[in-house]
């Protein structure tokens, strides 16, 4: 009987080692990721005309553009961007020296934004007509800093043309490009 009873606790013993220890509770991690697309790029619009007024030869023209809007949907992390502006000569006619308004004499100015939306900064190149400046070179209109995502800006500019003496009549025509990096 004794053996029997060793032979038992011996099967026990055996059962419980070959069992090994008590599971314990298990968890299992998933890394899950996804992706978050930029709704578009970075775009300009701009008015496609403009009539800015009339003046004699001597005189100023002054008008404003129309709206110019900056979009960035890059839904980035630093949405910096700057818009410039440039103007070509005006012409009329065959466009010689009494028939031109050189782009030297074509001045702009942004005002502030008319309207924003986004995180950071907008900066107006010339905020006020005190700030005009020429724009036979590539000028500041706007500018963005700081924010995270998408934002926009639009804002109305005034161009001012100075009329030299000896200009002839005719209706002039120019090309005021914005661009925005």
């Amino acid at each position: 009987m004794r053996r029997k009873l060793l032979a038992g606790v011996a099967g026990v013993a055996a059962v419980v080692a070959l069992a090994g220890p008590a599971a314990a509770d298990t968890t299992g991690d998933t890394i899950v990721t996804l992706t978050v697309d930029a709704a578009g790029g970075l775009s300009i619009t701009v008015p496609a005309t403009a009539n800015i007024g009339h003046g004699v030869e001597g005189s100023t023209v002054t008008g404003q553009l129309g709206p110019v809007t900056v979009l960035d949907q890059r839904g980035s992390l630093t949405p910096n961007w700057t818009a410039s502006v440039i103007s070509t000569d005006f012409v009329t006619g065959g466009g010689s020296s009494g028939e031109t308004i050189p782009n030297i004499n074509v001045l702009y100015w942004s005002g502030p934004p008319t309207a924003t939306a986004g995180g950071g900064t907008f900066t107006p190149g010339q905020p006020t007509a005190a700030q005009q400046v020429i724009i036979n070179v590539p000028r500041t209109a706007m500018s963005h800093t700081g924010g995270t995502g998408n934002n926009f800006a639009t804002w109305n500019p005034t161009l001012v043309v100075n009329v030299p003496v000896g200009t002839v009549q005719g209706v002039y025509t120019g090309t005021v490009t914005h661009s925005v990096v």
